[in-house]
């Protein structure tokens, strides 16, 4: 203000052109290139919108993931207690590879599965989840343009983390008509000169498919052959049904570089945790380089949580109380054997039936169902009916032609779910 009382604009030149084209134009950010092909519908779009009907106050039948708790699975005792016994010793950083303790019982795990290779606990990472141990391998090993063979239908994390490691994702199919087994031929097809891996998910998600040693046997005939490094994802080894046995993918090629990932998410009901591990069998000499790649990648990330670290040898020496769940009287066996009924009974509908895990993927006959979209059903499905499914596609499965739905409710709440998804579908047009 001047002495007379007039205001005078101080503002300089300089900072008069800075406020003005602050306010013209703001610098944009915008999604990395890198994430243009990544995609994870299994919490995409409809997910969100999910969330959004949840926030007006509707509820929400979540048949979309495989999260035990909500469904009143309660992790066992022993290991809540354990894991808070040690939280004063967890405070601070561990070993990048995880506590010693836990990789132990890792190696301990193993030796009593039939056929698995010898391995030590220098041959163990631990992590946030086999999630963070998939992406970490993926970026270890692949260079742009590298090819990983993966299941169609998959666990789309898988195809998701190629992606964002500058690999390229290719898919080999799984045969309905023969239970979900992998097409040998079609996998053998799809190998070139950049093929650099090869993607195993038994149990399998999303169709429940537990492999045969004979096919799990031509499948390393094959990556042998090609000298491919094996990635054998066996998170629901535990959660089999019927007289359905798991063998190993790592028991079936001692003389392979296979990385078998697995973790304490399903079988002991403790998502939340996020604890898994990584297991390196076989030769690896030639493979030193790579190894070296995982360990920057694990030193880069610190360590693991380190309470749920502690979860993990009290879980796996006490008593497997999953075995309960899916005996006969079993509720998993229970659920299961309800949804595989209940999907079967609806007009057009048809489902392979799940020996493990805790998904089924029933196939909505093109004849009856004429359906162009997937995603767009199981929007409508969910504005309709609060009920929340993932979209076959979404699995990287090349038609819309199929669902995946867990088996986690309650017997009787998932019966209730799949009658309205079935009277949703007989008025269904799109």
């Amino acid at each position: 203000m001047d002495s007379d009382g007039t205001i005078v604009d101080v503002t300089t030149p300089h900072q008069l052109h800075w406020h003005t084209a602050s306010h013209q134009r703001q610098r944009a950010f915008v999604q990395s290139s890198k994430l243009q092909d990544v995609l994870y519908e299994i919490r995409g779009p409809v997910h969100q919108h999910a969330a959004r009907l949840e926030a007006e106050g509707h509820r929400i039948l979540k048949l979309n993931i495989g999260n035990p708790a909500p469904f009143g699975f309660e992790a066992p005792d022993v290991i809540m207690r354990d894991m808070i016994q040690a939280l004063p010793y967890a405070q601070g950083y561990s070993d990048s590879q995880g506590i010693m303790s836990a990789r132990r019982a890792v190696v301990t795990r193993y030796e009593l599965v039939r056929g698995f290779p010898r391995f030590d606990v220098d041959d163990v990472y631990l992590g946030n989840g086999v999630s963070e141990l998939i992406t970490m391998t993926l970026q270890a090993l692949l260079d742009n343009g590298d090819q990983v063979l993966i299941p169609a239908p998959d666990y789309p994390l898988w195809t998701a983390s190629t992606s964002l490691a500058g690999g390229t994702p290719v898919h080999y199919l799984c045969d309905e008509t023969q239970g979900w087994q992998p097409d040998i031929a079609d996998l053998e097809s799809k190998i070139t000169a950049r093929t650099k891996a090869l993607v195993v998910i038994n149990p399998n998600n999303p169709t429940g498919a537990v492999y045969t040693r004979e096919i799990l046997s031509q499948m390393v005939d094959v990556a042998r052959k090609h000298q491919l490094l094996l990635l054998a994802d066996e998170i629901y080894d535990k959660i089999l049904y019927d007289d359905a046995q798991h063998i190993s993918l790592a028991s079936v090629a001692p003389d392979m570089l296979c990385l078998t990932f697995n973790g304490l998410s399903k079988a002991y009901r403790v998502a939340g945790y996020r604890a898994g591990w990584l297991a390196i069998t076989g030769p690896k000499d030639h493979a030193s380089s790579f190894i070296e790649g995982i360990n920057l990648l694990a030193n880069m990330r610190l360590c693991p949580n380190v309470p749920a670290q502690h979860a993990i040898q009290v879980a796996l020496g006490g008593h497997q109380s999953i075995e309960d769940l899916v005996l006969p009287g079993g509720r998993l066996l229970e659920q299961r054997d309800v949804a595989w009924t209940k999907l079967n009974e609806i007009p057009g509908v048809s489902c392979v039936k799940p020996a493990g895990a805790l998904y089924a993927f029933p196939r909505l006959d093109p004849e009856v169902y004429d359906i162009a979209d997937d995603e767009q059903l199981v929007l409508d499905l969910l504005l309709s009916e609060k009920i929340l499914v993932t979209q076959g596609t979404g699995f990287n499965w090349p038609a819309p032609d199929h669902l995946r739905l867990v088996t986690l409710p309650w017997a009787r709440d998932l019966a209730a779910a799949i009658d309205r998804l079935g009277n949703f579908l007989a008025s269904y047009r799109q």
